[in-house]
C-alpha cells in the first residue's frame, strides 16, 4: 500500500517565536535531543512507512538543512529510482522564489508532483516531532473514502498559551472519524484536538486544490485550502495517540528536550520499531575525566565532561571544564563552558563559548539563549 505514495515536506516555516535558534537555520534545521534535527523525525516517520520518494520544499536559511541531508544516503534515499529531492526556491515567469505561504511552495513543486507515479501524496511540515509511521493513517484514509485526512492529537492535558500559538489547527469530529469542524489559530479553542501537521490526500487534488487557492490569491495551506473547503470534502481526522512535540516557541522547545529526560518519553520518541535516523558523524564516545560526571542528562558523543553536568542535552563535541557546574540546560554541538562556571536554565547554540567564572541564568518558563557562535 505504501509503495502508492510519496511524501512532500515543507520546511520553510518562520517561526519568529523561536528566536535566535532560527536566525540562521530554518526550523526543520533546528537542533533536537543530542543528535538529531526537528527534520530527522518526520524524515524517519515517512522512509519508516517504506515510502522511497519523498521531495523537500525549502525556502529560507537552508543551507544548514542541505548540509545536513546530504544525498539522503543515512535515510536510505540515495536511490537510482525516486529517493530524496530536495527542491529549493526558483525564479521564473510565475514564480518570484519567494513563497508567501505553503500554497505557493507546493504550487512551485506541482511538477515534482505530477512527475511521481504514485496515487497518494502525504504532506508534512517540519515544526512537529513525533514517531510513527503512516501505514494506519493511509489505510484508514482508503477503508472510509476520504478526499483529506489530517493528522492530530489530543492536547487536554497540556496547558494552552495564546503566546505560544502557532500554525494551530483545531478539529472536531464525530464517531465516525469525520470533521465536523476547522479552525485555525483560535483565540479561544473550543476543542483539545490539535493537528499534527500531517496530512494525506490523492496527489490529483493537491494539485486542484493549490491551483484553485492561487487562482483566488489565496496561500496559506491551513486556512485557505483546509478550513475554507472543510465542508465540500470528506474530511477525516486520525488520532495519534503517541508523544507530539510542537516547536512553537523557545520554551516549549526546551520543555520537549527537558521531557526527553523522562523515560516513557524518551522511550517513546526514539522506539526502537520506528528508528530515528540522522547524519552519522562516527566521534568517539563521550569521556568522562577525574571527578567529571553527568546524572540524569542526554550525553552525545564527542563530549569531554570534566565537571559536573545534571538534567541537561549535551549534543556532540561539547566540553565542560573542571569545576563547570551545568544544570537544566541544553548545550549545542561544539560548546565550550569553561572552569568555575555556574549555569543553569540556559540554551547555548553551537560553537557558544562561556569564560571561566561566568553565572548564567534563566528560569524554568524563560530559559535565556545564547546565539550561535556567542563568547561570553
Amino acid at each position: 500500500m505504501t509503495n502508492d505514495a510519496f511524501g512532500l515536506i515543507y520546511t520553510g516555516e518562520a517561526n519568529a517565536q523561536l528566536r535566535e535558534l532560527t536566525f540562521t537555520r530554518s526550523v526543520a534545521a533546528v537542533p533536537f535531543g543530542g543528535r538529531y534535527r526537528a527534520i530527522d523525525f518526520v524524515l524517519s516517520n515517512i522512509v519508516n512507512t517504506g515510502i522511497t520518494s519523498v521531495g523537500l520544499i525549502a525556502q529560507r536559511n537552508y543551507h544548514s538543512l542541505m548540509d545536513h541531508l546530504g544525498s539522503g544516503k543515512e535515510w536510505d534515499l540515495h536511490r537510482k529510482r525516486d529517493g530524496l529531492f530536495i527542491l529549493p526556491p526558483f525564479v521564473t515567469k510565475d514564480n518570484t522564489g519567494v513563497y508567501r505561504g505553503t500554497v505557493d511552495a507546493i504550487r512551485s513543486v506541482l511538477g515534482f508532483v505530477r512527475r511521481n507515479k504514485q496515487r497518494y501524496a502525504i504532506l508534512t511540515g517540519s515544526h512537529t516531532i513525533y514517531n510513527s509511521t503512516f501505514d494506519a493513517m493511509l489505510k484508514q484514509h482508503i477503508a472510509t473514502g476520504a478526499d483529506i485526512t489530517i493528522m492530530y492529537s489530543d492536547e487536554s492535558c497540556n496547558r494552552f498559551d495564546k503566546s505560544e500559538q502557532y500554525d494551530d489547527l483545531r478539529l472536531k469530529v464525530d464517531k465516525t472519524g469525520r470533521v465536523t469542524e476547522l479552525t485555525f489559530n483560535p483565540l479561544d479553542p473550543s476543542s483539545s484536538l490539535t493537528g499534527c501537521d500531517a496530512y494525506i490526500m490523492d496527489k490529483s487534488l493537491l494539485e486542484y486544490l493549490v491551483d484553485d487557492a492561487a487562482s483566488r490569491g489565496e496561500y496559506d495551506f491551513m486556512q485557505d485550502v483546509l478550513v475554507k473547503n472543510q465542508f465540500k470534502y470528506k474530511v477525516y481526522g486520525y488520532e495519534y495517540k503517541g508523544y507530539v512535540a510542537r516547536l512553537n516557541s523557545l520554551a516549549q522547545y526546551y520543555q520537549h528536550n527537558m521531557n526527553l529526560l523522562r523515560a516513557e518519553v524518551a522511550a517513546d520518541l526514539f522506539n526502537p520499531a520506528h528508528p530515528i535516523y540522522t547524519k552519522v558523524k562516527d566521534e568517539v564516545p563521550a569521556c568522562y575525566v577525574g571527578s567529571g560526571r553527568a546524572l540524569n542528562s542526554f550525553v552525545a558523543d564527542g563530549c569531554i565532561i570534566e565537571g559536573e553536568v545534571e538534567s541537561s542535552i549535551l549534543f556532540r563535541g561539547v566540553r565542560i571544564e573542571k569545576g563547570a557546574r551545568v544544570k537544566n540546560s541544553i548545550i549545542m554541538q561544539s560548546a565550550t563552558v569553561c572552569s568555575d562556571c555556574d549555569l543553569d536554565y540556559m540554551v547555548l547554540d553551537k560553537g557558544v563559548t562561556v569564560n571561566s567564572g561566568r553565572r548564567l541564568a534563566g528560569y524554568k518558563t524563560y530559559p535565556v539563549i545564547l546565539r550561535k557562535g556567542t563568547t561570553v
